[in-house]
């Protein structure tokens, strides 16, 4: 099996994790009062879970691809006692011992790799499984992104958990100023409608309220979909209709060339779209489906492919990246009221909430004010 479909099958399993409704709810992280310094510390996670840890983490576990992701980009990957068979992400992450997949990972197998602490997402992972190994005393934090915002936070908290604040704050100051430079170049350009492919058969998409849309926005994106799903199922006829500027696969392998758009324009429902007739095609790296520091690569990689006239440098056409001097004001995020994941069954195509997206603002200022 690919490596591209391997992930586009993990997505999915966490698709059904929202739909089955087993996926932890969200709160914000606080530090509790009762903490005991030297010795433990009792701090509630994004679930709103009171969790005791050790003042001291030297191993932990992750229970999900982007959770690893993230304990790799802070640097602590020697802390890593642990992870699941889908985290490759980087390839030195594939050489950890492994506990099995995501949603059914080995209890057995986490406990006998003694962690200090063992790190789960409400994006995929279980609340049975955060249940079960609180029933052995092995403590679980559970984190809850739900936009671009909210990776940078939990990337910070788990840094502070495992006592490396430092390392937390300087990764996130870089991934922020990295964002500020993709705002700057994109503060008077028009968003573009587009419509992100989460699955071709059944044609599954984005809702409004993922961190994946959010991703989007900071694009100078928007999802042609209006649906309060999560990930809602809809129609090639609706597709049709809405015709997006752009259409955004995320896939292993970056670029789409020429024989796969041919591929595409003789699929008798995709020809009818003027996105594909104008090759306004964008494969993107699968960096997009984590909440994780690698969605910045995803943002500045989409960026740049729905508006090239924005990085192209008027005088030798090399594309440069500003430094976020005199950035624009940061993009506020949607303000997403249901924090916990929503267990919405799957509806028929005609069910879902789609509509046309009103004409558009002429640029992310804009539609901040607009939100």
């Amino acid at each position: 099996m690919g490596r591209g479909r391997r992930r586009r099958i993990f997505l999915c399993a966490a698709i059904c994790c929202a739909v089955y409704g087993k996926c932890a709810s969200a709160a914000s992280l606080r530090q509790d009062s009762t903490t005991k310094p030297g010795s433990a510390r009792v701090v509630t996670d994004e679930t709103g879970r009171r969790v005791t840890i050790p003042a001291d983490v030297k191993r932990v576990v992750t229970l999900a691809p982007n959770l690893t992701e993230t304990i790799y980009a802070l640097g602590l990957e020697e802390r890593l006692a642990g992870d699941t068979d889908y985290c490759d992400t980087p390839p030195a992450a594939k050489l950890k011992p492994h506990v099995g997949g995501a949603q059914n990972p080995s209890l057995e197998a986490i406990v006998a790799l003694h962690p200090d602490l063992v790190l789960a997402t409400t994006s995929i992972n279980r609340i049975e499984t955060v249940d079960g190994l609180a029933k052995v005393g092995i403590a679980v934090y559970t984190t809850d992104p739900q936009t671009v915002r909210g990776m940078l936070e939990s990337t910070a908290r788990i840094a502070g958990l495992m006592g490396a604040e430092a390392h937390g704050s300087a990764l996130v100051g870089k991934l922020q100023a990295r964002l500020d430079a993709v705002s700057a170049r994109l503060a008077d350009v028009p968003l573009v409608h587009a419509l992100f492919v989460v699955w071709e058969d059944p044609l599954i998409t984005i809702g409004q309220n993922t961190f994946i849309a959010d991703a989007m926005r900071w694009a100078g994106a928007e999802s042609v979909i209006l649906s309060q799903q999560k990930w809602p199922h809809i129609s090639f006829e609706e597709v049709v209709r809405l015709q997006p500027e752009y259409i955004v696969f995320a896939n292993n392998h970056a670029g789409f060339g020429a024989e796969e758009l041919g591929a595409l324009r003789s699929r008798e429902a995709w020809k009818h779209l003027r996105a594909v007739e104008l090759g306004h095609i964008a494969v993107i790296s699968e960096e997009i489906n984590r909440p994780s520091p690698g969605l910045v690569d995803a943002i500045e990689q989409l960026a740049r492919e729905v508006h090239p006239e924005a990085f192209r440098e008027s005088e030798n056409g090399k594309l440069k990246m500003e430094n976020g001097h005199g950035a624009r004001e940061r993009m506020e995020s949607t303000d997403v009221s249901v924090r916990e994941l929503q267990g919405l069954k799957p509806r028929n195509p005609g069910e879902c909430v789609l509509s046309r997206l009103n004409p558009r603002p002429t640029n992310i200022n804009e539609q901040r004010a607009a939100l």
